[in-house]
């Protein structure tokens, strides 16, 4: 499955996109401007999505990535 599937997915479970989340982890005071801040944790960010999305590991981590900087919407 390529990334952007990931992604899709997660917008069809969720109805949130890339820059939804990326706002809520600001909110959440997890990242800054989408970009998660110095210290944050993949586990804390699972964790969050987990609980307020009822997504899987998978899912949720391929939204860590997304706001780490890893990995971009289009990715194959």
């Amino acid at each position: 499955m390529s990334f952007q599937s990931y992604l899709d997915n997660i917008r069809a479970k969720t109805g949130q996109s890339p820059d939804d989340f990326r706002r809520l982890a600001d909110a959440r005071g997890f990242a800054v401007d989408g970009v998660l801040k110095p210290g944050v944790k993949a586990g804390q960010i699972v964790d969050w999505l987990k609980t307020d999305f009822e997504l899987g590991h998978g899912h949720a981590m391929a939204v860590y990535a997304l706001l780490k900087g890893i990995r971009r919407e289009g990715d194959a």
